[in-house]
């Protein structure tokens, strides 16, 4: 198949992407594909005469891949570095190359990716793409939204409100929640911008740094607990994976740097607890209108209750990431369940 790996773009989870679609592409090309790396924003702004040939270009697009860093991408630079300083957020090139394509393998993480934007642009543009489709992915964005689907389809859950920046009353006092709680964006990812806060002093400096990121923010009671992920394929719920962080929580460092987290698969629990995980990934996922593929984040406190925190629509893909070591657990090595998600996008909405 010609296959295009969208990456990149302008969220903070830019190099996340950029590595995890690489890992993609990497593995499609090895598999027989003809794959071609693509940043959606930057695009490609010195085609080849033919526009076709680029899916049979030696590099596969993978010298733009990086690295993950321990600080947040500098998203102005990205901007300045783009020759023709379009206000459009599909760069040169990209939309033609999507439409030659077979199919486009998002492997975008956060902001346009994965707000559902992107894939509505791509079902008017006729453009066939992997992952759960618009509706899906701007509902379970926002975690406000999710908070409350969650709370009405029985799904347990934090305690949580969402308050805007533009609010005439920040105090903790007014959203009936008491310390300690966490504080977060409300369409972020890679826990940028997340905060565990224990006194008031710490609230009024996080709720300023969280505002850094988006106008909305959601506040929560803080669970203390053991952190979980679980995958879900097609509805069927993969077994579940603790990810214990060396120090801290599971922020932006702890995900993504060497040794900083021990992730055990399958998870060290109680199967009922594992199925009762499991039933619930499937439960969120059918809530909030998705398809395809996603990854439900948990926390599981000493008395044994499990809360759902979010969905992510397009979970990490690197080999390392924890969706494919959930589905290696099951015998799906990490090509195969590239191909497996092209095969069942495609399934889901274009036969």
């Amino acid at each position: 198949m010609k296959i295009i790996v969208l990456a990149g773009g302008l969220s903070t989870e830019r190099d996340v992407s950029l590595v995890s679609a690489a890992g993609i592409c990497r593995t499609l090309v090895e598999r027989g594909h003809d794959a071609y790396l693509l940043d959606v924003y930057l695009g490609l702004e010195n085609p080849p005469e033919h526009l076709e040939d680029v899916f049979t270009l030696p590099g596969h697009g993978l010298e733009i891949a990086g690295n993950i860093g321990t600080e947040e991408p500098d998203l102005e630079a990205v901007k300045a570095s783009r020759k023709d300083q379009s206000p459009c957020f599909l760069g040169p090139n990209v939309i033609d190359l999507c439409r030659l394509a077979d199919i486009t393998f998002l492997g975008l993480h956060g902001g346009e990716g994965e707000n559902g934007k992107l894939q509505a642009t791509f079902d008017l543009l006729g453009i066939r793409y992997t992952g759960p489709d618009s509706l899906g992915c701007a509902v379970a964005m926002d975690k406000g939204f999710t908070k409350q689907v969650f709370q009405q389809s029985g799904i347990d859950t934090p305690a949580g409100v969402c308050l805007h920046k533009n609010s005439p009353d920040h105090a903790l006092a007014s959203t009936g929640l008491s310390l300690p709680v966490v504080i977060k964006p409300c369409s972020g990812g890679s826990s940028i911008g997340v905060y565990i806060v224990k006194t008031e002093e710490e609230y009024e400096t996080a709720l300023s740094n969280s505002f850094r990121y988006e106008d909305e923010v959601v506040i929560e009671t803080y669970i203390k607990g053991r952190e979980f992920a679980c995958g879900i394929i097609d509805g069927e719920a993969l077994p579940p994976i603790e990810i214990i962080p060396k120090a801290g929580f599971f922020d932006y460092a702890n995900k993504y740097q060497d040794g900083a987290t021990e992730e055990v698969c399958p998870a060290d629990i109680p199967q009922e607890t594992a199925e009762r995980m499991m039933e619930l990934t499937a439960k969120a996922y059918h809530a909030l209108k998705l398809n395809v593929y996603s990854r439900a984040d948990f926390l599981l406190d000493p008395e044994g209750n499990l809360y759902c925190l979010e969905m992510n629509t397009l979970p990490g893909m690197t080999a390392a990431s924890l969706l494919p070591k959930e589905a290696a657990v099951v015998g799906i090595e990490y090509g195969e369940l590239c191909e497996l998600i092209i095969r069942k996008s495609l399934e889901a909405r274009y036969s």
